[in-house]
């Protein structure tokens, strides 16, 4: 039996007994990854995948280079949200939030994910969050953790992403002596740009994520303008209004797809523990008129 399936059917059980049979099973799986070895591991990349558009690299190629690693900058952390900044998360409940349903045709549920000491985490196999309200064109900050306690390697050492509008990800991932595929490392965009530098800090330390975000645009079915988007990663900037090539994808590449101008923003659940706290967004809608 492989790990994932083993693993989806020990929190599959604990889900029906509720919270904290759930929050007591993420320890107890925990434990026994730690005495398994922590055996999930991902390739380090590709020699086959789709070349990507404009690029001499393939999708996850193993031979894209590596960022050079940077000190990252002097961030105070926790920030203090704007004055007009939306909360999303506060550190204290997931009223913000809902469930996503790993079955397409299941309705959004109450969040799992638990809240502790100022933080949500990733239960893993409860599905991803997805907040209520949606957004387009949006400056976001998120601070997020890799637990302390090592596990697995690659895209399985606290693997998890930022989906704005719930298709175009920002890749969340241990970014310190963790070898992946340049394009899926932490604040990448995933499958796509590698960032441009890499300014992660050991996992068990907060990290920030400052996003600005332009979203596609359509119309009449067709795409007039694609999304674009600059990322700060702990104050150094890695993406400086980067085009992105469309919604994402894992070894391919697709297309975008018409879809409503404003969407939720998506936490991703890949399967393993990964903290979240102080996230806010400020819609973006231009300058003053008048």
């Amino acid at each position: 039996m492989s790990p994932s399936i083993s693993r989806r059917k020990w929190f599959a059980g604990l889900m029906a007994l509720g919270g904290g049979a759930t929050a007591l099973g993420v320890r107890l799986w925990s434990q026994k990854q730690a005495a398994d070895g922590c055996a999930e591991t991902s390739p380090p990349g590709y020699t086959d995948t789709p070349l990507l558009p404009g690029q001499k690299w393939r999708v996850h190629d193993i031979a894209r280079p590596q960022p050079p690693r940077v000190t990252p900058a002097g961030l105070q952390l926790p920030v203090t949200p704007p004055s007009d900044a939306i909360v999303l998360f506060d550190g204290k409940d997931l009223s913000e939030w809902v469930q996503l349903p790993r079955g397409r045709r299941q309705a959004p549920g109450e969040p799992k994910w638990i809240v502790r000491d100022g933080y949500m985490e990733v239960v893993p196999g409860s599905g991803s969050l997805a907040t209520r309200r949606k957004f387009g064109d949006v400056q976001l900050h998120i601070e997020w953790c890799i637990p302390p306690e090592p596990c697995g390697s690659g895209q399985w050492r606290g693997n998890s992403g930022i989906m704005l509008m719930g298709r175009y990800e920002v890749q969340v991932l241990d970014p310190i002596d963790n070898p992946t595929y340049a394009d899926g490392m932490a604040g990448s965009i995933y499958g796509q740009w590698p960032p441009m530098v890499n300014p992660g800090k050991p996992r068990g330390e907060w990290q920030a994520f400052d996003i600005i975000f332009e979203a596609p645009r359509f119309e009449s079915g067709q795409l007039v303008k694609p999304a674009y988007l600059t990322l700060l990663f702990n104050g150094v900037l890695v993406h400086h209004h980067q085009e992105i090539i469309g919604p994402v994808a894992h070894a391919a590449i697709r297309r975008y797809e018409p879809h409503d101008p404003e969407e939720p923003l998506v936490l991703q659940d890949h399967r393993v523990p990964v903290r979240f706290r102080n996230i806010w967004v400020r819609p973006l809608r231009g300058y003053a008129q008048g």
